[in-house]
């Protein structure tokens, strides 16, 4: 499958303008976005202009877990208190932050077992879980260990961690959402609520402008 408009690397640096690695970036994507069927403008600049909210144009590929507690209260309160855990001791320290709000979810363990930071959001669209690593690594590598005793490789290889993205596109159907040019709903699926939807909108209508040109 081929794409169905002409996509260049010359157009992802003028949608990307932030990153200084889009050759690269480029390189993998014309090998990946067809294994998806991510082939058209729109499915193209959704893609795109999701991972570029979340990720600062591709650039900043590892959550920012660098909570305040008064930050932490508003945005994790509820899980601090299913722990039964004052958020207070929490402030700025990301490992154990990850360890409260990640644990017993997404096939982590216990906030001991230290598997909420160690799988905490990575890639384009922030990978979070270790279901989901695991998932996504069975399928991107002959030996899921790969990635499941190496995480950060969804940080640090550029194919794989924009696969990582691209699985997670795929597992939750968006291109549907893009095909409908429906930037409010995939946004629903990929945040858990509509955070940035403003950003993301601005981010889709740049991309597919220049797509589409």
């Amino acid at each position: 499958m081929s794409f169905e408009f002409d996509f260049t690397e010359q157009k992802l640096a003028k949608i990307l303008t932030r990153n200084k690695n889009v050759h690269e970036w480029y390189e993998a994507m014309v090998v990946q976005l067809p294994q998806f069927e991510v082939t058209t403008a729109k499915r193209v600049a959704a893609f795109v202009a999701q991972c570029a909210h979340e990720s600062a144009d591709f650039t900043t590929l590892q959550e920012n877990l660098n909570y305040s507690a008064d930050a932490l209260n508003k945005l994790f309160g509820k899980y601090f208190a299913a722990a039964g855990r004052d958020a207070a001791p929490y402030h700025r320290k990301p490992e154990m932050i990850a360890n409260v709000i990640y644990a017993n979810r997404m096939g982590n363990g216990d906030t001991a077992s230290g598997e909420g930071y160690k799988f905490r959001g990575r890639g384009p669209i922030q990978l979070t879980g270790k279901a989901n690593y695991h998932a996504f690594a069975t399928d991107f590598f002959e030996d899921p260990e790969t990635v499941m005793n190496d995480p950060d490789l969804v940080t640090d290889d550029v194919p794989t961690s924009l696969y990582s993205a691209l699985w997670f596109w795929n597992k939750n159907k968006l291109n549907k959402y893009a095909d409908a040019s429906d930037i409010k709903g995939m946004t629903k699926v990929i945040n858990g609520g509509y955070i940035g939807l403003e950003d993301r909108i601005k981010h889709y209508n740049h991309a597919i402008e220049i797509l589409e040109a």
